[in-house]
C-alpha cells in the first residue's frame, strides 16, 4: 500500500492560518504527476508547531482531496505515547490509510523504551503503522534488531529510513522480510536503498518534481537501470540545495518562488537568508522550475 513515491507534502499557510486552497492545488498538482501517495502533517509539514486542530484539519483536507485516488499516511508521531495515540486515532476516524510515527524526540529513549512506544501505539490502534526513523532530528537512531521486533506487530508495516546509512537500510531489509515495506528517507539515497530491496520514498524534493521522483521509483522497481541512474544524477543539485538549511525552509521557498504557495512559515521558522535564497533561484533556474 505503501510503495512508490509518495510525497512529504508541506503545509501552506495564509495569515497565519492553514491555506485550505493551496494545499488541495498541491495534491492535486501531485495526482496528475503520478505521486503515488501523500504525507500530510509530517517533518517537512511543520508538524511540531501545527495545533491538534490544525493538524486534525490537514488530514481530512488531505483524505478529502486524495477521495480515495492516492493513499494518505498521516504523520501522528510525538514524544508523548498518549499524545501519539490520540493523534493515531484522530487519524484512524478521519480515514487515513495508514500513520508515520516518528521516534520519540528529546526523550532519548533507549531501544526498550522505542520498542515499547510503538509496540503500544499499534496495541491501542488499528490502522497500518510506517515507523520513521531519523537520527538528525531526533537524537535516538532505532537500530535494526529494534525494528525487526517491531516487524512482528501486527499493524506495524513499515518504516521511513533516514539514517543514512546503506548498510542498517541492508540489515532491516534481511532481518524483517520481504512483506515489511522499507521506504527511503533521504532523498539523495532513493535509488541506492531501492537497489537493495527498499520499496519506495517519502520524499522531500517531490514537493518541486513529483514527476521525476515516480518515474525514478518506477524504473528503479521495474529493473530500468540506466533511467535510474541517470535520474539520480539529475535530481542531485536539486536534491542537495532543499537540505541548504533546515528542512522545510528550503522547499517551502522554492514553492513560493514557483508561485505555489505563499512564502510563509511557522516560528521559530523563517525564510531562508538572502544568501541561500540566490542559490536556491540559480538551481531552481537550472532545473526550469522558475
Amino acid at each position: 500500500m505503501f510503495e512508490g513515491s509518495f510525497v512529504a507534502i508541506v503545509t501552506p499557510f495564509k495569515n497565519g492560518e492553514v491555506d485550505a486552497a493551496a494545499l488541495r492545488d498541491l495534491i492535486e498538482f501531485h495526482i496528475a504527476n503520478g505521486t503515488n501517495g501523500i504525507v500530510p502533517c509530517g517533518t517537512t509539514g511543520e508538524s511540531a508547531t501545527l495545533s491538534h486542530a490544525e493538524h486534525e484539519e490537514v488530514i481530512r483536507l488531505s483524505v478529502e482531496t486524495c477521495k480515495g485516488r492516492i493513499p494518505v499516511l498521516a504523520g501522528t508521531g510525538s514524544n508523548a505515547t498518549q499524545e501519539a495515540i490520540e493523534l493515531t486515532l484522530r487519524a484512524q476516524k478521519i480515514g487515513a490509510d495508514g500513520a508515520l510515527l516518528i521516534t520519540p524526540y528529546y526523550n532519548k529513549p533507549t531501544q526498550e523504551g522505542l520498542f515499547q512506544h510503538f509496540s503500544i501505539v499499534a496495541k491501542e490502534t488499528d490502522i497500518p503503522i510506517i515507523l520513521y526513523n531519523v537520527p538528525s532530528r531526533t537524537s535516538i537512531n532505532m537500530l535494526p534488531r529494534t525494528v525487526a521486533r517491531l516487524s512482528s506487530v501486527n499493524n506495524i508495516v513499515g518504516i521511513k529510513e533516514a539514517s543514512g546509512s546503506l548498510v542498517q537500510v541492508s540489515e532491516i531489509i534481511d532481518s524483517c522480510g520481504p512483506d515489511f515495506e522499507v521506504i527511503s528517507g533521504e532523498d539523495p539515497l532513493t535509488w541506492p536503498i531501492l537497489a537493495i530491496g527498499g520499496k519506495g520514498v517519502i520524499s522531500v524534493t517531490a514537493n518541486l518534481v513529483p514527476d521525476k521522483f515516480a518515474k525514478l521509483v518506477d524504473a528503479a522497481r521495474t529493473g530500468d537501470v540506466e533511467t535510474a541512474k541517470a535520474l539520480h544524477y539529475e535530481l542531485l543539485k536539486l536534491n542537495d540545495i532543499m537540505f541548504i538549511e533546515t528542512n522545510p525552509i528550503p522547499v517551502k521557498a522554492a514553492l513560493a518562488l514557483m508561485g505555489r504557495i505563499q512564502n510563509e512559515f511557522r516560528a521559530p521558522l523563517c525564510p531562508p537568508s538572502e544568501e541561500s535564497l540566490s542559490q536556491l533561484n540559480t538551481v531552481l533556474k537550472d532545473y526550469a522550475l522558475i
